[in-house]
């Protein structure tokens, strides 16, 4: 028996979620079965949890798009018995059960060795949301973007991916400009690395189509207007990242700003990525996040208080990281 947070979706009680003992008959197909450690909630853990987006393909659903572990069977050539692996992303917590439980039965492909640099808590401080925070200075650097070019934004910055970034950014060197609705972390970004702190209120109405030019690039997590408006605002060839959509999934936008100023918006999509970019960001995340701001991001919480914490997650009430520790 092992214990897991199930989502389910019945006639007779509609959209539930709680936690529940499984057995293993309930494991789904796959050649890596892993004895979970620790998982994390998402913002997309979130959506699902609580039932505010249509995240969950099918029911029952375990959710957790994240896990740490240590391999318990495997038939896959890249893994044995004992090995520490990590999970992000590739539809698992949505169409395929997830991390959210002591055990889950995965595709081999999917997973990637824990990096000796962290302990499996740390890699779930990290997660998903700083794995895709990672994707996003990847992403910067690619397009040429150096600490030399200018201050790079960070919108929700307070949150997850937001907190993440603005840590590796600042040790690479970058002056970071953080974008927050909640003025009490002003001082807690300041610490992550950010040099200034700004009212997120300045980007999530309506703007004009050019606004004045201020960003060398810029990490976004809340989509819409805020998105719109920091385009609007970025310096000639500057480069946007785009990863989150906590505003809306909208783009009330124009062209102006990508063909009177040559401004690049690169997507970046953490579910799908390809396994030599995770191995690449993982490997990053080893040397360009400093572990000892991971306690600064995160707080830790038992499988049994997962589903509380989603709902307080969705409310806007949760700074950085939450890592879920599944076996208390």
């Amino acid at each position: 028996m092992y214990k897991a947070i199930v989502i389910n979706k019945t006639e007779a009680e509609g959209y539930t979620a709680h936690l529940m003992d499984l057995d293993d008959g309930d494991l789904p197909e796959g050649d890596v079965t892993v004895k979970v450690a620790y998982s994390t909630l998402n913002y997309k853990d979130g959506l699902a949890i609580t039932g505010k987006g249509p995240v969950v393909r099918k029911f029952p659903m375990v959710p957790g798009i994240d896990l740490a572990g240590t391999v318990m069977a495997s038939t896959h050539a890249d893994f044995k018995v004992g090995d520490a692996v990590v999970l992000n992303g590739w539809g698992v917590g949505e169409g395929h059960p997830g991390g959210l439980a002591q055990k889950a039965r995965l595709k081999g492909d999917w997973l990637v060795p824990l990096p000796a640099a962290f302990k499996p808590e740390q890699a779930m401080a990290i997660g998903t949301a700083g794995y895709t925070a990672m994707l996003c200075v990847m992403a910067l650097e690619r397009h040429g973007v150096t600490p030399d070019k200018g201050e790079i934004l960070v919108t929700g910055a307070a949150g997850g991916v937001g907190s993440v970034a603005v840590a590796i950014l600042a040790k690479l060197g970058y002056t970071v400009v953080a974008s927050t609705g909640r003025p009490s972390e002003g001082e807690y970004l300041k610490t992550l690395g950010a040099a200034e702190i700004v009212d997120r209120a300045q980007f999530s109405e309506p703007g004009r189509p050019l606004g004045k030019e201020r960003w060398a690039g810029a990490v976004d997590t809340v989509g819409s207007h805020t998105l719109a408006n920091v385009c609007a605002t970025t310096r000639y060839r500057g480069v946007v990242t785009c990863c989150g959509l906590a505003q809306g999934m909208d783009f009330p936008s124009t062209v102006a700003p990508f063909i009177l100023r040559g401004v690049t918006l690169a997507g970046i999509d953490s579910v799908m990525a390809p396994k030599a970019d995770r191995l690449e960001a993982w490997s990053r995340l080893a040397t360009d996040l400093d572990v000892r701001k991971l306690d600064l991001i995160t707080h830790q919480i038992g499988l049994s208080e997962a589903i509380d914490a989603a709902g307080e997650l969705m409310a806007g009430k949760i700074r950085g990281r939450v890592v879920v520790d599944v076996n208390r």
